[in-house]
């Protein structure tokens, strides 16, 4: 048993499609577990419209849906014949279920309803791939992962019920095994036990898939990109990221915590649980060798460089020149707890505390109104932080000239700097 994973980018154009289905071809005649996420920037998309509904511009929401309807009609008119009509009629009831919520007014917190509409992209990615691989001679049978992952209502950041998913998993997936040897499902979504959808945080494709490697004691798990394999740097961002044949767990969890996008945060632990290695292999050419991540240890990495922009600084400072000591620090942590929101850096002094955080406006308004009753708070937004793990100070100096250095925490390991530009 494998499981497989393709991100957006690997069904964002009917090319791309069919290049999985030649992909899925090679190695159909073993089960594989196939998890699909939306395609290409479709999150992105929804996510304009789940912010257009709930800010009351309900014109503007359908509009925008509209335009994402379309682009999958198309996409099914361009790879399929046979199984068109039938997947129409599937396809209009994902789009009912977010039309019907477009047209009411919002009663509930803003997660919610995002989680409500953003879930689609997968679902309909999903069934467009199922179903053209099953008018290309590839049996395969579509599941919805609602289904299947019970999750509490966290709302864009559910935590899944093991014991309750892997029984779904036991009793549901493994009987299809049965009947075919290819079961396709989407990632990054699951349902809490009312049957209101929920997702596992962004990106949390590779995270489901790890999931379903766990409960399926899978030999492996591949993880389809657009590149080579794991980089020491994004590629967009740096022409020469050198390409990274071999890594651990360990080191995996540590670039994913400091916010490389190659692999989520979540996805290790489940794999390393149960010493299930994972490849992140190239879907331009499947016969590239990719990277394989697995417990052995890893000696002579290259620096990895990770760079998160739309960051804020919350500087917060005793009212009356107290030190903050246990007790302001352990309010901060549960204000961060109650708001859910995790801080990427955290650095005290005598008398005041420094938080760096991704800037998610509404978030960071609560925050730092909630904190103002204990403290006297600044915020500075447009912020950039850069994680150099395996670090160099020649590199980190031209990595940092020209910017205002605002914070520094340094280990012989790793450096992270929250910059802004001079």
């Amino acid at each position: 048993m494998k499981v497989f994973k393709f991100g957006g980018a690997s069904v964002q154009q009917t090319e791309k499609i069919q290049n999985v289905a030649n992909i899925i071809r090679s190695y159909s005649d073993q089960p594989i577990l196939i998890v699909v996420s939306a395609m290409g920037k479709t999150t992105n998309a929804l996510e304009k419209v789940a912010e257009a509904f709930f800010e009351g511009r309900q014109d503007e929401a359908l509009k925008l849906f509209e335009l994402i309807k379309q682009t999958h009609i198309n996409t099914a008119k361009y790879l399929l014949v046979t199984h068109f009509n039938a997947l129409m009629d599937e396809l209009a009831n994902f789009f009912t279920e977010v039309e019907w919520l477009l047209h009411d007014k919002p009663v509930r917190e803003y997660d919610y309803y995002y989680d409500q509409i953003v879930c689609v992209g997968e679902l309909l990615s999903t069934a467009i791939v199922s179903a053209y691989l099953n008018e290309s001679g590839i049996p395969t049978q579509w599941v919805d992962v609602r289904d299947i992952f019970r999750t509490d209502d966290n709302f864009r950041d559910a935590a899944i019920d093991w014991n309750f998913t892997s029984q779904r998993v036991q009793e549901d997936i493994i009987l299809l095994f049965q009947e075919t040897n290819i079961v396709l499902t989407q990632g990054f979504i699951g349902s809490t036990d009312e049957n209101e959808s929920t997702t596992l945080g962004r990106e949390g494709s590779d995270y489901s898939a790890a999931v379903f490697a766990n409960l399926l004691n899978a030999e492996s798990q591949t993880i389809w990109k657009d590149v080579e394999g794991v980089m020491n740097a994004d590629p967009k961002q740096f022409p020469d990221a050198q390409f990274i044949a071999e890594l651990n767990y360990e080191e995996v969890i540590e670039m994913a915590y400091y916010g490389a996008q190659v692999i989520h945060p979540k996805t290790i632990k489940p794999l390393q649980n149960k010493g299930i290695p994972l490849f992140v292999k190239c879907f331009l050419d499947k016969n590239l060798p990719g990277t394989v991540i697995h417990n052995k240890k890893v000696h002579g990495l290259p620096p990895i460089i990770v760079i998160k922009k739309e960051q804020a600084l919350l500087t917060l400072h005793s009212r009356d020149f107290s030190f903050v000591g246990e007790k302001p620090v352990a309010d901060l942590y549960q204000l961060l707890s109650d708001i859910k929101i995790k801080p990427n850096i955290i650095q005290t002094g005598a008398v005041s505390i420094q938080v760096c955080l991704d800037d998610k406006p509404e978030k960071i308004q609560k925050l730092a109104l909630d904190a103002s009753e204990f403290f006297e708070v600044q915020v500075e937004k447009g912020l950039t932080l850069l994680t150099v793990r395996h670090y160099q100070e020649e590199q980190l100096q031209k990595l940092t000239n020209g910017h205002r250095i605002k914070l520094k925490q340094q280990s012989p390991e790793t450096v992270q700097v929250l910059m802004q530009p001079a």
